[in-house]
């Protein structure tokens, strides 16, 4: 199993949950955070004032997915958060050692 931790732009969500759905996707996590990458954020203006952004809004998935869904999946995240400009987001990919669905104790691939 592998557990797939995606940051995309916030307005990408619905886009990328349809994407998802599509190819089989069950379920995710979905959580508001906020930090910056190579951007380091940006000014604005307000009411006349110039002020720094330090920490851009981004939305993280977190998704398990069977080790033969991986690359499809983050080949989906991918296309569907793309807009082609700075800050598009991060893919990362790691190892889930074990998983268990509390309600019935099914594990592993089961319990997904």
């Amino acid at each position: 199993m592998k557990l797939i931790i995606a940051t995309i732009k916030p307005f990408k969500l619905e886009e990328v949950r349809r994407a998802l759905t599509a190819v089989g996707v069950r379920g995710m996590m979905v959580t508001e955070i906020k930090g910056f990458g190579s951007q380091s954020g940006h000014t604005e203006i307000y009411r006349g004032a110039e002020y720094a952004v330090n920490f851009v809004p981004k939305i993280k998935l977190e998704i398990v997915v069977p080790d033969t869904m991986a690359d499809q999946v983050t080949d989906t995240i991918a296309t569907a958060a793309r807009t082609a400009k700075i800050g598009d987001g991060k893919i990362f990919v790691l190892d889930v050692a074990a998983a268990l669905r509390v309600r019935t104790g099914e594990t592993d691939d089961d319990a997904l």
